[in-house]
């Protein structure tokens, strides 16, 4: 095999695997960044040239010809680390073999200097394209930023907000429903519902489409029995304590998540409550602790690695010459897991 480097111990260039395989350096270019429009036979010489030399291409000189580097951004806003690390694992199935590495930019969409902060990492990091998922895919001030920077973005959340090649929708209304049918057919009619943070448009979809869920079995939501939280398992098991000292207390409690449904596990348990004989509890997500804790939570499932994957193959097809308009656009069908943490009320 020959050796990488030239005379004089320079590494070689793509000017030598263009001399070497009797192409032009634009072709060796196209060939280097997977290129659609190189023929096969041309694409397996320069790959052969390029494999004999050893010749690795310098990511910033790549980024300089694109204008871009070679990053993809994943900005977030997210109480819960594990919908982050799921997400991340999801986004990095997506970009694999596209050349493209991940970047992570976590954020407070509460804070003052927000933006400026979204901008100023969209700006220095000069980004191949963004993957959002909520909350922060539902701020149009956002989506300004990275249009007026020319960044490619996919948008993740529960009802569509874009064109199709921007979003991937998770139509979290469809499982709140689910878990609200679940519950009325198991026979509880006192049933609450634990919220996510307002600033989500996820929590107004999990609470509509529950009260909807509900009201088609002739039950309705007692405002009583409905609680704000964070989307945290802290702010869960408060919630839940509040509503378990009502002096008729619920049967059955629905957290927006399973960060906060684990919260109301511990609530329970603080009071001598057996689950799910003395209270049902149903989360959403259905991330790896649901299957962990005991009893074994009772959850809608969100394929949130798939969400994140899905994303990225969106935002990366043009590298691999496809046409993101042409792709059909992601959609996710929510699921109930019935586990161990809900049964038929007490007699």
């Amino acid at each position: 095999m020959s050796d990488s480097r030239r005379p004089g111990g320079k590494p070689s260039t793509i000017n030598d695997i263009a001399r070497i395989a009797g192409v032009s350096k634009k072709t060796v270019s196209r060939v280097i960044n997977n290129s659609p429009s190189v023929r096969e036979e041309t694409r397996r010489r320069v790959e052969g040239v390029i494999a004999e030399l050893g010749f690795t291409p310098d990511p910033q000189a790549r980024g300089l010809a694109f204008r871009r580097s070679f990053l993809a951004g994943m900005i977030y806003d997210n109480p819960s680390p594990n919908y982050v690390v799921n997400m991340q694992q999801g986004i990095l199935d997506g970009v694999r073999g596209s050349g493209l590495e991940l970047v992570v930019h976590p954020c407070d969409r509460a804070a003052p200097d927000f933006l400026d902060n979204v901008r100023a990492f969209v700006v220095r990091q000069k980004l191949f394209g963004v993957v959002m998922p909520p909350s922060v895919s539902e701020d149009e001030r956002v989506i300004a930023i990275l249009e007026a920077a020319e960044t490619p973005y996919v948008r993740i959340a529960s009802v569509s907000l874009d064109a199709p090649e921007r979003m991937v929708v998770t139509h979290d209304s469809r499982g709140a429903a689910r878990a609200a049918r679940h519950l009325a057919e198991l026979g509880h009619r006192r049933i609450a519902f634990i919220s996510g943070p307002e600033s989500f448009r996820s929590s107004h979809e999990r609470g509509r489409g529950f009260a909807e869920g509900l009201a088609a079995h002739g039950l309705t939501l007692d405002p009583a029995y409905v609680r704000k939280a964070a989307y945290t398992f802290e702010t869960g098991a408060a919630a839940a304590a509040e509503l378990l000292a009502l002096p008729e207390p619920p049967t059955a409690i629905f957290a927006g998540n399973d960060e906060m449904a684990i919260g109301v596990m511990k609530a329970a348990r603080d009071r001598g409550l057996d689950v799910p004989f003395d209270l049902s509890i149903v989360g959403f997500d259905d991330l790896p602790m649901a299957s962990r804790v005991w009893p074994n939570l009772t959850t809608v499932r969100l394929p949130i690695r798939d969400m994140g994957r899905m994303a990225a193959e969106k935002l990366t097809a043009g590298l691999r010459g496809l046409d993101p308009a042409t792709l059909e656009q992601p959609e996710v069908d929510p699921s109930l897991v019935v586990r161990d943490s809900t049964a038929p009320p007490r007699a």
